[in-house]
Parts: C-alpha cells; sequence; structure tokens
C-alpha cells in the first residue's frame, strides 16, 4: 500500500488517549513513530483495564497505538538523554501531550531541541496550553466538555447535561495536532527552521462550537438543547420513534423534505401551508414532530431504511453492538496478530483509503520492544 507519510520520523513522549490517536493517524499513513517511555511502566494506558493483555498492555493501548515502535529511555537521566538527543538529529518531529508545563522542564520544546537540529517540529498537546494561567493543570476530555458547553447541549431539555458517549475531545485535538505536525514539517523542509505547534483540549473544544459559536458572537443568541436530539434550525431534523426502535431523519435541504413526503406517501404534508418551507416547519414543530411520530409508528425501522434509504438522509439508531455487527462496519475491522492472544486481537482500521485500500498496521509494541533495535543503531550495545 502506499503510505504518503513514509520517510517521516516522529519521535513522541505520550500517554493515554489524544496524543497517542493523533500519532497513531500518522503511523497509518507511514509515519516512523517511536514511544519515548520510562521502563516503569511507560505509557499510563499500558495499565488501563478492564481487559489486559500481559505485563504493561491492555486493550485500551492496543486501541491508540498501533504500528508504533517503544523505546524505554529516562530523559531525566544524563546518559537517556543523551540518546534522546541522538535521535532527535534523525527525526522530524517530536510530539508529546504533557502537561503544559512539562515540555520546557523536560526540554522537549523548540527552544531546547533547535540546537541539535534547527528544522526540528516540536508538537505540543495539553489540556490548557502552554504559558497561560492554567498550564500546570491537569486536564481531561470530559472536563472541556463540560467548560466548552457541550454538556449545555447535549441531552433532553428537561434532563441534566450529559457528556458525548465517547471521548470526542481527544480524538478532535489528537487530529488537529498530526494536522499542525505535518503541516509544520512540510514548512521546515521548505525554509530549514522548524517551530512549535501548540493545540490544547480546550481551544479545540471551543473551536469546535462552529456555527452556534458564530450566532452568538454576531447576535448573542444562544443555542440550547430541543427535544430528540433536533437540528437547531432545521425541521424535520431529529429523532423519530418507530415500531421497534428510533430513527433520525435529516432533511436539511428543501428537496429532502419534498422526496420525504413523496416518498412517505404524505404529500399532504408538502402541500400543508404550515410546513411550505423551513421557516414554516421550524415555526410549526410541535404539530409537525405530532404527525411524523403517529407516521414513523405504524412500521419498524428496518422498513423506513429501507424505503427513504438513498433518497433522504435517514438512519438506524444502532447499540454498539449492532453498530459494528452492520456490513459497513466489516472493512474497519482487522485481526492482527499479538502473542498474548493466540486467536489475535480484533481492532479498527483507521479511516481514510488511500488509492481506495485501508491502511492495515501491526499491534502496538510491548514496553520497549524496539529499543535494542533502535539504540543499536546509534552505536550502543
Amino acid at each position: 500500500m502506499h503510505k504518503p507519510l513514509d520517510g517521516l520520523r516522529v519521535l513522541t513522549i505520550e500517554q493515554y488517549g489524544a496524543g497517542p490517536y493523533g500519532t497513531q493517524l500518522l503511523a497509518g499513513l507511514g509515519a516512523e513513530v517511536i514511544k519515548i517511555e520510562t521502563a516503569q511502566g511507560g505509557d499510563s494506558s499500558r495499565q488501563a483495564g478492564p481487559y489486559f493483555l500481559g505485563e504493561h498492555d491492555s486493550q485500551f493501548f492496543q486501541t491508540f497505538n498501533r504500528g508504533k515502535k517503544s523505546v524505554c529511555l529516562d530523559l531525566k537521566q544524563g546518559d537517556d538523554r543523551a540518546l534522546f538527543e541522538a535521535l532527535v538529529k534523525d527525526a522530524d518531529a517530536v510530539a508529546n501531550n504533557l502537561r503544559g508545563d512539562l515540555p520546557a522542564k523536560l526540554k522537549v520544546d523548540y527552544a531546547a531541541l533547535k540546537s541539535i537540529k534547527p528544522e526540528i517540529v516540536c508538537a505540543h498537546l495539553s489540556a490548557y496550553g502552554r504559558g497561560g494561567a492554567r498550564e500546570a493543570w491537569p486536564g481531561y476530555d470530559y472536563l472541556m466538555q463540560a467548560e466548552a458547553g457541550f454538556l449545555s447541549l447535549t441531552g433532553e431539555p428537561d434532563g441534566p447535561p450529559a457528556r458525548f458517549g465517547l471521548s470526542m475531545v481527544d480524538f478532535m485535538t489528537g487530529t488537529m495536532m498530526a494536522l499542525g505536525l505535518v503541516s509544520a514539517v512540510l514548512g521546515a523542509r521548505r525554509s530549514g527552521e522548524g517551530c512549535d505547534v501548540d493545540v490544547s483540549l480546550l481551544d479545540t473544544a471551543l473551536h469546535q462550537l462552529s456555527y452556534p459559536a458564530t450566532w452568538y458572537l454576531n447576535e448573542g443568541a444562544e443555542t440550547t438543547r430541543l427535544a430528540r436530539s433536533a437540528h437547531p434550525s432545521v425541521m424535520p431534523s431529529q429523532l423519530f420513534p418507530t415500531a421497534d426502535g428510533w430513527l433520525f431523519l435529516m432533511c436539511q435541504l428543501p428537496k429532502f423534505w419534498s422526496v420525504f413526503c413523496e416518498a412517505a406517501g404524505r404529500a399532504d404534508l408538502a402541500a400543508d401551508p404550515r410546513y411550505a418551507d423551513t421557516k414554516a416547519r421550524g415555526d410549526n414543530r410541535a404539530a409537525l414532530q405530532y404527525e411524523l411520530d403517529a407516521l414513523f409508528r405504524t412500521r419498524p425501522t428496518a422498513h423506513w431504511v429501507a424505503l427513504l434509504g438513498g433518497k433522504v438522509p435517514v438512519a438506524p439508531v444502532y447499540s454498539l453492538s449492532e453498530a459494528l455487527d452492520a456490513p459497513d462496519a466489516a472493512g474497519l475491522i482487522e485481526t492482527v496478530e499479538h502473542p498474548d492472544r493466540p486467536d489475535g486481537l480484533k481492532l479498527l482500521r483507521e479511516p481514510f483509503r488511500i488509492n481506495g485500500e485501508r491502511p492495515s498496521q501491526a499491534r502496538a509494541p510491548k514496553l520497549g520492544e524496539h529499543s535494542r533495535e533502535i539504540l543499536d543503531g546509534l552505536g550502543e550495545d
């Protein structure tokens, strides 16, 4: 498979989710990603349960670290620091998701490394950023969802604030770091000068407020929760109950409303002046929901997906197991060899395709698995 980042070498000092997610994307595209870990346990996610795989390994760790290499070094020790700096000479970037005050202390920022290699890119992912009043604060995805307003936008209007079911701020911030890192490396190869690239969980979460932020900043309009996970300005674009479950219908464009009414055998709704256009449907949201609830409850979810699928944007509401057992998920799942699981370990591939082909990666490394291979390259015994 063609891997566009083949030849890119990234050293990374990372743990848990956000940073490892971003560097795993790089590994999937062909980069050589070398995790710098301490011999005393390494990445904290190696100990993240409930499903373990031998010593210093877990299914959680495998989820975020496929295709990487592991080298044990203690950057606070003189000999190990010298080895790390020797690795920097042959690297394109040094990434980390340390607390914001630690990169400078551990000397893994551009100020510390530019004398070793002027073209080096230093990518930093932290909770609240470097240099600010909260740089030394620890932080996690759920906290960012709370502070950035996500919880106030999620759930039913009369229920308590609710977080996303997954750590999407972690994943988005890791992706932002990967994008920033690759962009800065391209710039460094052109100019011969590296830089620091910073992303934070909170900045990313605030950035993801997107168009509701634009509405508030310009009009003072605050988007609030609507019942059934409804879109704030388009109707129908929400959950509907069926005879055996739930369906999500999204008539985001006027044409989809017309197509829906025809396909569902409800031309009368399209002709009703209360539902004539986007504004009218929004103004009469409750009445239209009542009509559509009665319609959708007459048949099971599968009936409506078969009837409407490909004509209007529609999807069944699946459980996690139903989603992963569905035909569309099959191409994203592969089984990799693992020494502590004789029948192999099923993992998800990265979501992109290169020339139509999905990347395939080996399992995540055992702690220090590549120390000999990589340090021998530096002349070590």
